[in-house]
């Protein structure tokens, strides 16, 4: 399996140039309907705005005063980015399909496998980069089996979300409440 070639996404997203001024935390929920690490990531100061196309909407996905909230549910091959805006509201689920979730020096992280599936408000769903996949599959840097694991992957959350059974979803208000409170008593 050739999983070391792929790329690891990390919560905390230090990386991130686009965001010159920011505040952080993460936690680990263990509760009903899930159990994983949970980061929070409020964008106060940023360099530039960033939009996604999808179809003939354009979404703007990063401004000063948006939220990202991301899931990683223990023992899945997902992670959920939740985008909220400015004053509160859900701009788009982004699941990211991955081969698995972990933890490093106390840093939760996801191990990428290219499919995206985006989810609006309006309930449209859109999915993304399987060129990406094909491409990667092609060119060795993931083999026939994490090929197929992306597929399956994809293929069976898209069918929980068609008929509503995509049951993280509903958490991320709450979660995302759980954890600016928790913000919000670290700054006190």
């Amino acid at each position: 399996m050739n999983d070391n070639k792929l790329k690891r996404k990390y919560g905390d997203r230090a990386d991130w140039t686009r965001v010159v001024k920011r505040e952080f935390i993460q936690d680990f929920f263990d509760e009903d309907g899930f159990k994983g690490h949970v980061t929070l990531l409020k964008v106060i100061k940023i360099t530039e705005p960033l939009y996604a196309q999808y179809g003939d909407k354009k979404v703007c996905i990063v401004d000063e005063g948006y939220t990202w909230l991301q899931h990683f549910p223990e023992g899945t091959r997902y992670s959920v980015t939740t985008m909220f805006n400015a004053v509160g509201e859900i701009v788009q689920w982004y699941i990211d399909i991955c081969y698995r979730n972990g933890i490093d020096n106390g840093r939760p992280w996801m191990d990428d496998l290219f499919l995206d599936i985006i989810i609006l408000p309006t309930g449209d769903v859109f999915h993304k980069d399987a060129d990406e996949l094909e491409l990667a599959l092609s060119s060795g840097v993931i083999d026939e089996e994490l090929y197929h694991i992306a597929v399956s992957e994809t293929d069976a959350i898209t069918k929980q979300i068609e008929v509503n059974e995509f049951d993280l979803l509903p958490l991320t208000k709450v979660h995302k409440e759980c954890m600016e409170q928790r913000l919000t008593s670290r700054r006190i």
